[in-house]
């Protein structure tokens, strides 16, 4: 009995935690993820993200794989492209 308390103690801390874990912190934002563009191409990309969210101004190619910064911004999606300008990563606020 004691092992099913502390496994459904655990189960609960971690359904609390993982919404906590999940917000960004951005005034207004309601989408954070876009996968539905992954394998879209970058330019159509730019367009939907922009459309979808106005206050986001920097969104820009990176090539997969190339180093990125790992500062937070508000205002920034990195759209991760291969070689054929296709996006390969889901874009994400960050």
């Amino acid at each position: 009995m004691e092992k099913l308390t502390l496994v459904v103690v655990f189960l609960l801390l971690a359904s609390l935690i993982q919404p906590l874990t999940a917000q960004s912190g951005c005034p207004g934002v309601r989408k954070e993820t876009w996968p539905e563009l992954l394998g879209v191409p970058a330019r159509l990309a730019r367009e939907i993200i922009q459309k979808e969210n106005p206050r986001l101004t920097n969104i820009g190619n990176v090539q997969n794989g190339s180093p990125v910064t790992q500062d937070f911004r508000c205002d920034r999606v990195r759209l991760f492209i291969n070689i054929l300008d296709f996006v390969v990563q889901v874009p994400r606020i960050g």
